[in-house]
């Protein structure tokens, strides 16, 4: 390929890095929102959700402008495709991070969260996981990745911990019903995000190895 289009390509993956990296700081937004009352930072993170949105569609229409033009095949395509995923991904963490800021804004929700140890295991889980699949998509390390997806299984756990714990209190407090589901909301949209960061760890294998793992039990590292 030419030199131009290899600096296309270089300035697309920065681009898409650039887009990782504001999702990532909305979620470290979010999750003090979760916690804290905090009405201006919860405003920020559902604002900035529309720059996320322009961003992916920016990303998209580069993508296909360039296999259009330049057909790539081998290494060149899967980057193109995975930069093309992984978009898609980020721009859904950001749509499960606005969730969150929706539903925790409200101080009962946060007094219900400050209560929760699993939930507040489960915020750092999954940003670290979140984190960890960004910086293995820049590095194009697929041993990483492998980590990430790996991982993933103990955020499911305290999901599940979470689900059957309010399940059991929420009965104890029938006025507050409607808090409890906010609380299963902001923890099921936290589940979510760690799914969409193992999916773009699954992404990153693919780029680096060209060897498809999604929907296979044995993609963890040994």
């Amino acid at each position: 390929m030419s030199a131009h289009f290899v600096a296309l390509l270089d300035a697309l993956l920065r681009r898409s890095l650039r887009m990782a990296s504001q999702v990532e700081d909305m979620l470290h937004e979010s999750s003090e929102v979760a916690f804290q009352p905090n009405e201006a930072l919860a405003r920020r993170v559902i604002t900035r959700d529309r720059e996320v949105d322009n961003e992916e569609v920016a990303v998209e229409a580069e993508v296909i402008r360039l296999l259009a033009l330049y057909q790539p095949v081998g290494s060149d395509l899967r980057l193109l495709t995975t930069i093309l995923k992984v978009t898609n991904d980020l721009e859904r963490i950001a749509d499960c991070v606005v969730n969150i800021a929706e539903r925790a804004k409200h101080t009962e929700v946060q007094i219900l969260a400050n209560q929760n140890e699993d939930l507040k295991q489960m915020f750092p889980l999954v940003r670290r996981a979140l984190r960890n699949a960004i910086q293995a998509y820049a590095q194009e390390d697929a041993d990483a990745a492998r980590r990430v997806i790996s991982e993933d299984g103990a955020i499911d756990a305290l999901y599940g911990q979470i689900v059957r714990k309010v399940v059991a209190q929420a009965p104890q407090s029938p006025g507050n019903i409607a808090a409890h589901l906010d609380l299963l909301s902001v923890a099921k949209n936290v589940e979510r995000i760690a799914d969409h960061a193992t999916n773009i760890a699954e992404d990153v294998v693919f780029l680096a190895t060209g060897d498809i793992v999604r929907h296979r039990a044995d993609n963890a590292p040994e």
